[in-house]
């Protein structure tokens, strides 16, 4: 099994964003030595949210400063983009780290970046949609052409050219079935961030499974991006996770302003619309505290043994071969953040690198073994 770690550059309050930002780079130049699989770097803009504007750079960075792990980015909003310029940046990272980078791609659910980016929100999915179309074929072709509805492309090619063929391992991030519809039928890899149920989750993923399959493509196990606090006792780990964790939830609301119930007149963004009554709570301190403890259940946390069993869990329910974890979350210290990630690497890594168990690929069982209560709504994203 492959286990890669996430960059979430959260700006602190107190500290200059070059500093928050150095102590990321820092952990990522942990991920190689310590025997991780992949670095992922997100894409936001304009709050703090997560000060990572542009992922491939970032991921350049780190293609000069190691070996052997995959780069991968989780993910590039394509709305906001040019599509030919973001195949060409794909193009030159796949040079640059010698074919080994994965690309995760979503649309975004911030009013504010696409007011930043002066994109008409409405048009998100078919703007997708479109890009991704024009990125592949960029990709794939020599020589392309594009008139669609928002691209209009003479013939081109963009150089250099890249070295294997980053196209075929793309995935997207979804979270209404219209856009799991979407990026099945391009043929797109799953990428499920940990928001909710791992019972939902599975099902999701069988259900993409089924409408991958239906269209002519190979279904390939999920990319599980999830957030990880290890620690040698379990309530350490928990209480890591649940003050941490709980910073996170101002900065999302700063951030997509679900409370107050707009992206339900949205385009697209219906389904986001029942968040408004989840986060309009957030302010009521027992409310609050129900939601993190919640929130905190869907990660992974405990001593390194636990994190082992939940991990084992989440492989057994979504298939993953594929997991990506946030060892730094919610402006925790730099050296509490470096702690977690070395004991995880020291006494969970080996096992889930090298015990059988781990290493063979399985079909996702889609469903827990026992009945959990539903929750209302949550949705925490990257």
């Amino acid at each position: 099994m492959e286990v890669g770690v996430s960059l979430n550059m959260l700006q602190q309050e107190g500290r200059s964003d070059a500093s928050v930002m150095q102590n990321h780079l820092a952990i990522g130049d942990l991920v190689e030595p310590l025997g991780f699989d992949s670095i992922f770097a997100l894409e936001h803009h304009f709050t703090g949210y997560s000060m990572s504007p542009q992922p491939t750079q970032t991921l350049a960075y780190f293609a000069g400063r190691t070996k052997r792990v995959k780069l991968g980015t989780a993910v590039i909003v394509l709305p906001w983009h040019d599509p030919v310029r973001v195949a060409e940046m794909i193009a030159h990272l796949d040079i640059l780290c010698g074919g080994r980078c994965l690309f995760g791609f979503g649309r975004g659910a911030a009013r504010t970046e696409y007011a930043g980016f002066r994109v008409p929100m409405d048009e998100a999915r078919p703007r997708f949609a479109e890009a991704a179309e024009v990125v592949m074929k960029a990709l794939a072709n020599v020589v392309f052409e594009h008139d669609g509805e928002f691209f209009k492309i003479p013939k081109m090619s963009i150089r250099p050219r890249p070295i294997s063929k980053p196209e075929t391992r793309f995935y997207a991030s979804s979270v209404s079935p219209e856009s799991a519809e979407l990026i099945a039928k391009m043929g797109f890899g799953m990428l499920v961030i940990m928001q909710n149920e791992w019972s939902k989750a599975a099902e999701d993923v069988v259900k993409f499974r089924e409408m991958t399959a239906s269209v002519g493509h190979t279904p390939r196990p999920p990319i599980v991006s999830t957030n990880i606090s290890c620690a040698e006792s379990r309530d350490e780990a928990t209480d890591l996770a649940a003050e941490y964790l709980g910073n996170k939830w101002d900065s999302i609301e700063n951030h997509y302003k679900f409370s107050d119930g707009e992206l339900a007149n949205v385009k697209g963004y219906e389904s986001y619309g029942k968040m408004a009554k989840t986060y309009s709570k957030m302010k009521d301190p027992g409310f609050r505290k129900s939601a993190n403890e919640f929130y905190v259940s869907i990660q992974v946390a405990g001593t390194p043994k636990d994190c082992i069993e939940q991990i084992a869990e989440l492989r057994r329910l979504t298939g993953t071969e594929h997991l990506v974890g946030e060892f730094s979350f919610g402006g925790m210290p730099h050296e509490r953040a470096e702690r977690n990630l070395r004991l995880f690497a020291e006494k969970a890594l080996p096992t889930l690198k090298h015990d059988p168990s781990f290493c063979v690929p399985i079909t996702p069982a889609g469903e827990l073994d026992t009945s959990e209560p539903g929750h209302e709504d949550v949705f925490a994203p990257a």
